[in-house]
């Protein structure tokens, strides 16, 4: 079987500056275009309900990250922007795997198991995790949304939804460039973006491109023990188009093409001896290189039924992804006794129509219809012996995997102001699911022929309904309340052909949450909190191991049993004086397995604890941002900021002793002069050299599973120091 199927790692990053209600700018913001979502007053309009609202008057737990801030931070990926969000854990342990969890639902620890948390570019559903290591290119903002999202955006929403949304053309012309340069590891970054109109007022074009590349601190010490090699380097190149044409007023196209090509490395671990052994040297006898090769196009047309006071909206994307690892060490050790070449091809088909609809005064609606068609392909070769000599055969397993999905979905909103103070939001939505599986398992053991052949075909259907109820309370224009309670739901997938089990069913989330949001008059002072409970069923959170038909063991996916998680969330930002601000936030998560009875029944084994994998029960946060003016139109700003994480869960089978990860805090800084549309800075990321896992796997997994027995870590990036400059006019 595929080396990353006996994985069971999943991580939670720190959180890092601003606040989910507000802005995340450390100063004010001058009004720009829609694309970059900045109104009057630092005020930033979202479209977390699929129609354009303040962060202040939406009544969701929601993060508006501008691409300005992601600049700042030197963010280039969603990945490593869940450092700007609270409750948000997505970690990696390899350039086509991503694990990502909110306020502990909707864990993906593997990418054989749906999303958990939606992910979507320009409004475009995308089905695997591995799409958050992708290059961040000429991004407006991206909201992240927690809590359940079905009504709004689909089923695999149950933890929430990212939404990605990239810089529209405009009439103006414009001009982005961004440079960046960071060591020790040769950490850098080019990108661009020119947009315009080709006929004013008609039709406008925008391109944009990016380049990056880094080392990385991992060294592999057996390809060349005399000049260890770097085990985790990582090239990306972007490039993506858009084209908006808008013949008459409120009548507009958006057509968007995109090509993305991610060269990396896969499970990069080193062998340790227990949670506090950070070393960064392994022992693969091959790099494990991952090439992913991302390309698509999608469209948007947006149609005033005036008569009907009304918006149609119609989306078709079509998106694909090809990946190859032409040689990894499966063995996870310095013994060359397996070796795996393999390729995935993904397919995606996506349409969408909503209609937005003004009733009354009181009484608007969003109704909307959606179809999807997944379908994936892959081919995996795994050789056994291969560097032994002497032998008359090595064996050489080929495994063949095909999948289709298709979902058809209808869902609607009815929102209902009974007064200038209140509103009420109903929404439900009905999803029908139905997937298949087909695929084949050959084993050649040399002159003595081959074994296995197709393997009967699996079948999952799915008739899921996810409703929503909120209620909000505006006391005034400074300070808003809600209510709300939603269920979120997953699809289920497949196993290999020797589990006890082909199918595993989905998991769902019910979600009661209360927050409020407050903002001064003068926006010198934004406050938002929010207190939830999540009632998690079926769980899918732990590839683990079961016996096999024949005899042996198997890796598997399973629902692990019930999940009941609650917590807080406190973020604010203050400026004490016009040119200081001060950001930060507070998270408090109890997520804890309440029932197993279902992991045990299948793998016949328990579990050491009741926690969830890498989710820490706090994260903190607080940045500083000083500006010095230097004249009209000049300013110099100090940056300094720490984002702490506490005990972690690490990856593990042990029945009877937990491994836990250590709580940490990382400490950056920046100074950046600024001069009308030119920036200059240098900064440094984790200053201190702390010392910290990324991931963790502890040695119960890799016994189970009959290999060598090593824990195994993946140690998360040393001080990084650079420069940075960028020019917009």
């Amino acid at each position: 079987m595929r080396s990353h199927r006996f994985l069971t790692a999943v991580a939670a990053t720190a959180l890092s500056a601003p606040l989910p209600a507000f802005a995340q700018d450390a100063t004010p913001q001058p009004q720009e275009t829609s694309a970059d979502t900045s109104v009057g007053n630092n005020e930033i309009v979202v479209t977390a309900r699929k129609r354009e609202e303040t962060l202040l008057n939406v009544p969701v737990a929601i993060t508006a990250i501008s691409g300005d801030t992601l600049q700042a931070r030197g963010i280039n990926s969603v990945r490593e922007a869940a450092l700007l969000s609270p409750g948000l854990n997505i970690n990696s342990d390899g350039t086509g795997r991503a694990f990502v969890a909110i306020r502990g639902v909707g864990v993906t620890l593997v990418g054989t198991v749906q999303p958990g948390v939606g992910l979507f570019i320009d409004g475009i559903y995308q089905p695997n995790t591995a799409y958050l290591n992708n290059p961040l290119t000429d991004v407006a903002r991206i909201e992240v949304l927690r809590g359940p999202q079905g009504t709004f955006y689909g089923k695999n929403t149950l933890g929430g939804a990212i939404n990605v949304i990239t810089r529209a053309p405009s009439n103006d012309l414009e001009v982005r460039g961004n440079a960046s340069y960071a060591g020790p590891d040769n950490a850098w970054l080019v990108s661009g973006a020119v947009s315009g109109p080709i006929v004013k007022d008609v039709l406008q074009v925008r391109v944009a491109a990016s380049h990056r590349q880094q080392d990385g601190f991992l060294k592999n010490i057996v390809i060349n023990p005399a000049n260890p090699v770097d085990a985790n380097k990582l090239n990306t190149d972007s490039v993506n188009a858009t084209v908006r044409f808008g013949p008459s007023d409120g009548l507009t196209l958006t057509v968007k093409g995109y090509y993305d090509w991610v060269d990396g490395v896969n499970i990069p671990y080193a062998r340790v001896t227990g949670p506090k052994n950070y070393s960064r040297k392994l022992q693969f006898n091959a790099l494990n290189e991952s090439k992913l090769r991302y390309r698509g196009v999608n469209a948007k047309a947006e149609v005033p039924l005036d008569g009907l006071n009304s918006k149609l909206t119609l989306i078709g994307a079509y998106d694909l992804r090809n990946g190859r690892s032409p040689d990894s060490d499966v063995d996870f050790g310095p013994t060359n006794f397996a070796r795996a070449v393999s390729s995935d091809k993904l397919r995606t088909k996506t349409t969408e129509l909503r209609l937005d609809s003004e009733w009354s005064d009181r009484i608007s609606t969003l109704f909307g219809l959606f179809y999807s068609r997944e379908t994936t392909a892959l081919l995996d070769n795994t050789s056994l012996l291969p560097a032994i000599t002497g032998l008359p055969f090595n064996v050489v397993r080929t495994t063949t995997n095909r999948t289709k999905a298709d979902t058809y979905a209808a869902f609607g909103t009815v929102f209902w102001q009974p007064s200038e103070a209140w509103e009420v939001a109903a929404g439900l939505r009905y999803d029908h699911e139905k997937r298949t599986a087909n695929g084949s398992v050959v084993t050649a053991l040399g002159p003595l022929g081959t074994t296995g052949g197709a393997i009967p075909q699996a079948r999952i259907k799915s008739n899921e309904v996810e409703p929503r109820l909120t209620v909000t309370r505006k006391w005034s224009s400074e300070l808003t309340s809600y209510a709300s309670v939603a269920r979120g739901y997953r699809g289920g997938g497949f196993n290999a052909p020797t589990a006890p089990f082909r199918t595993y069913k989905g998991d769902s989330a019910w979600t009661y949450e209360a927050g409020t949001k407050y903002a001064s008059a003068d926006r010198r002072v934004n406050l938002s909190a929010a207190v939830f409970y999540n009632d998690y069923k079926d769980y899918i959170g732990l590839n683990s191991i079961a016996p096999a038909a024949g005899g042996g063991l198997v890796t598997v996916d399973l629902n692990s049993g019930d999940v009941e998680s609650y917590g807080l969330e406190l973020e604010g930002r203050f400026r004490p004086l016009p040119q200081w601000t001060l950001s930060g936030g507070l998270t408090l998560l109890h997520a804890r397995l309440t029932n197993t009875d279902s992991y045990t029944a299948i793998t016949k084994r328990v579990l050491s604890s009741d926690r969830l994998t890498f989710q820490p029960d706090w994260s903190a946060n607080l940045y500083s941002d000083y500006d010095i003016a230097l004249g009209s139109d000049s300013a110099v700003t100090l940056t300094a900021g720490v984002t702490g994480k506490g005990k972690r869960l690490a990856g593990t089978l042990n029945q009877t002793t937990p491994t836990f990860l250590d709580s940490y805090w990382l400490t950056n800084a920046s100074i950046t002069w600024k001069t009308g549309p030119v920036e200059v800075g240098v900064f440094a990321n984790n200053i201190f050299n702390t010392k910290y896992f990324e991931s963790y796997i502890e040695k119960t997994t890799l016994q189970l599973a009959g290999l060598p027995a090593s824990d195994l870590g993946i140690v998360g990036d040393r001080r990084r120091y650079g420069v940075r400059a960028s020019l917009r006019f």
